[in-house]
């Protein structure tokens, strides 16, 4: 069973992304990273969506390649002509060659799949960053998962820590993994903590961990 599919809610999104959505804004915690990074430093947006942070951090002088697995994304970059390198895929296989960025971020974007999709995006994400360069992304909390149980309808925990639910209207219908912290970070081998946090987003509940990892030798 294929389970990392939000990519086909995500497409349709993009297809029909509005002027003002939130998804064209950049998120704070992003600006800051970026602020500790040095200038024209080779950065993947891993599952950048219509490229928030793939436009702002090329306008900011690094050098973006923006990879996602829904091509209505992609073509929104573009036609920004910014720059921006464009890759068409998926997380748990990506087209590069080892080492070949400075830094990735990913925004609510691995936790799309079950444990098995997550540990090989992990690995490959391990593999194309070079040692000693760091990796910003967002995991979804249990404190999430107690809420969605609550709110959305018919929750089924399809494989360990791997939820979906009854919401044809949003993304939940496709797998998500949520865990705990311990959980969290026995996945992330190869990488130590340099920052973390469990905080909600926009709304109540919406429980995400914040992670600034740095890859090792």
């Amino acid at each position: 069973m294929k389970t990392d599919t939000a990519d086909q809610h995500w497409n349709d999104q993009w297809a029909n992304i509005e002027a003002g959505s939130k998804w064209l804004a950049p998120e704070p915690d992003v600006k800051r990273w970026a602020q500790t990074l040095e200038q024209g430093a080779a950065i993947l947006d891993l599952g950048a969506g219509v490229g928030r942070h793939a436009l702002s951090l090329q306008a900011a002088g690094f050098a973006v390649t923006a990879l996602d697995a829904a091509p209505d994304g992609l073509a929104e970059i573009d036609k920004h002509q910014a720059g921006v390198k464009t890759r068409l895929g998926r997380m748990d296989d990506l087209p590069f060659e080892d080492g070949a960025f400075d830094h990735v971020l990913s925004w609510n974007v691995i936790y799309h799949g079950d444990e098995t999709v997550l540990l090989n995006t992990i690995s490959e994400v391990r593999r194309v960053l070079k040692p000693g360069g760091t990796f910003l992304l967002t995991m979804l909390s249990k404190r999430r998962l107690w809420v969605d149980r609550e709110k959305l309808n018919g929750p089924r925990e399809i494989s360990r820590n791997t939820w979906v639910f009854d919401e044809d209207m949003t993304d939940k219908r496709h797998p998500h993994y949520y865990c705990g912290a311990v959980e969290m970070l026995a996945l992330f081998q190869g990488f130590e903590v340099m920052w973390m946090e469990d905080r909600e987003h926009e709304r109540p509940g919406s429980w995400h961990w914040h992670l600034i990892l740095e890859r090792q030798a």
